[in-house]
């Protein structure tokens, strides 16, 4: 594995990725996928009733967030399949990548309820990509990353056989130290949460065809797929980082501008990668669990 398969990207930014079409994929992939030039139909999940219904749920309360990305619209959805909007491809500019910074960062200031609370309205289960995870509200966000995103996907990795030893003992220090609370922003507030902000996620289609207005050769950004709960707003920029962006650096100028991010931030990018390095670990191979080991020494140097 190459980039950040073998180790944590430290920089903002970092120059560099991890495989994105082998592993990294939607439940669809797993099922069936209809696509016509209208709708892009996913059905046969393997996790019953909860699975579909909870993705569109998430949908629904990212798109409800005032000034927020546009996200993909939901045709219908039942126990069996979702149904969506099918988004024309575009090329991402630098004045599109701009506009979706400042539109994640509104996303993210339209809050929830309270750290690790799922999208409003959903009680059924939850997940991220095809795994199972927790969305329980908890009283500290430290406890809740630590407990609810890392601990468990850790557990899966160490079941499989790739992660052990010296390397599983820095893993739950930094988990230990998480889970503390020592590394909270007591002024911080639940953000709401794409939770699964890889690049693969984030879709440019024409601004016209999304509705955007703007110039002939304009695109904008379009959410799917998302893990939506309360967290941290730095865990989705983390993860952006972590799987590569086009033109990162206009994403983090809008973002910046929208909500100017907290001393410091730089510095905390291996700890909101600990999650989603500890699910990578648990499904896609031993060099995550090497970058996974090393974000956390970087996390207990905080």
């Amino acid at each position: 594995m190459s980039g950040c398969a073998g180790r944590s990207c430290r920089c903002w930014w970092a120059a560099c990725s991890s495989p994105r079409s082998r592993g990294r994929c939607s439940a669809a992939t797993r099922g069936e996928i209809d696509v016509d030039d209208r709708v892009f139909v996913k059905r046969g999940s393997r996790h019953g009733p909860d699975f579909f219904r909870h993705e569109a749920a998430g949908l629904a309360w990212l798109a409800a967030a005032p000034g927020g990305p546009r996200v993909v619209r939901v045709e219908e959805v039942d126990d069996d399949e979702i149904t969506l909007e099918r988004i024309p491809a575009g090329r991402a500019t630098t004045r599109a990548a701009l506009r979706f910074g400042r539109s994640l960062a509104a996303m993210h200031d339209a809050g929830a309820a309270a750290w690790g609370v799922p999208a409003d309205g959903w009680a059924g289960r939850c997940f991220i990509g095809n795994r199972p995870q927790e969305c329980a509200p908890t009283a500290s966000w430290g406890e809740f990353y630590a407990e609810q995103r890392v601990r468990p996907f850790v557990r899966i990795a160490v079941d499989l056989g790739v992660l052990g030893g010296a390397d599983l003992a820095v893993v739950e220090r930094a988990c230990d130290r998480v889970a503390s609370g020592e590394l909270d922003d007591p002024g911080d507030v639940p953000a709401r949460l794409h939770g699964d902000l890889w690049t693969g996620n984030v879709l440019w289609t024409p601004a016209r065809a999304g509705g955007e207005g703007g110039g002939e050769n304009d695109v904008g950004a379009v959410l799917i797929d998302p893990a939506a709960h309360g967290g941290h707003r730095e865990t989705d920029l983390a993860m952006l980082a972590l799987f590569g962006a086009p033109h990162p650096d206009e994403i983090l100028r809008g973002y910046d501008e929208a909500h100017p991010l907290r001393e410091g931030w730089r510095d905390r990018v291996p700890l909101h990668q600990l999650h989603p390095l500890a699910t990578h670990s648990a499904g896609h191979g031993a060099g995550y669990a090497i970058a996974l080991a090393d974000a956390a020494r970087q996390v207990l140097r905080l």
